[in-house]
């Protein structure tokens, strides 16, 4: 054989692998249709705790990240499935998904709206979750996995007016930096220097929070039971306003 003809040969050889890799590429690439029903058929299973589809979907080096800021491989994750206690019961929906599949590699991110009952008692949860599935061997799994749950407000009570004179007044961060409380009718506001309103929505007594916003707003009251600051508590970490006067 001549280096022509070898040559000839040589990139005939290269020529067949890439046709035939595409069209293999092309046999395993995977819908966004499909991969939402796996999901949903993995949801399905969370409730009976049922560790099969875990154990089919989910790549052996896989990362997951939850909700409750845990960071797990597979073997965790699979263990950590198990059945509703008695009295339980409960459904989630895959909603809203968005997907980018290029080549062998797809990117599912969607909402999940979850139901729950307990010993007859209605609850519910909202989650967003943005799952990669990877091919390697003709197989889609899941690569990696990161949970968000949306944040819900709480509960509010009912104003206690009353107690509103003892909140109302300005409170200091630092020189230079102040907030003002002030009340009018059955509503409490707060309101920073160059800032608008706003609305402190009560949920139990010295307690507030502002709608949308994680975190609450505690008054704290001295031995003799009066208000001397206001603390800015966000996961779990405080942020203390020393009330410095009244309200002009």
């Amino acid at each position: 054989m001549s280096m022509k003809e070898a040559a000839v040969a040589c990139v005939a050889v290269v020529m067949t692998m890439f046709v035939t890799g595409c069209q293999s590429s092309y046999r395993e690439t995977i819908t966004q249709d499909e991969l939402v029903r796996r999901t949903q058929e993995l949801v399905d299973a969370v409730a009976r705790g049922d560790r099969r589809p875990f154990e089919k979907y989910f790549a052996a080096d896989s990362m997951i990240f939850d909700e409750k800021g845990r960071s797990m491989d597979k073997d965790a994750l699979v263990a950590d499935q198990s059945p509703l206690p008695p009295g339980y019961s409960g459904s989630i929906k895959v909603m809203n998904p968005q997907s980018r599949i290029v080549g062998d590699t797809a990117i599912l991110s969607y909402d999940m709206a979850e139901k729950e009952t307990i010993f007859g008692q209605e609850n519910s949860a909202r989650y967003h979750e943005t799952d990669t599935w990877l091919c390697r061997n003709g197989e889609w799994q899941i690569v990696a996995e990161q949970v968000l749950r949306y944040y819900e407000d709480p509960a509010p009570s009912k104003p206690d007016v009353k107690k509103y004179p003892d909140y109302a007044g300005i409170y200091e961060l630092a020189p230079g930096n102040a907030m003002t409380v002030s009340a009018k009718g059955a509503d409490l506001f707060s309101q920073r220097d160059g800032k608008d309103k706003e609305l402190l929505v009560p949920e139990a007594p010295d307690l507030f929070f502002r709608k949308g916003v994680e975190g609450r707003r505690l008054f704290h009251r001295d031995d003799k039971g009066r208000v001397d600051a206001m603390i800015d508590r966000r996961n779990n970490e405080d942020i203390v306003w020393k009330k410095v006067g009244a309200v002009l």
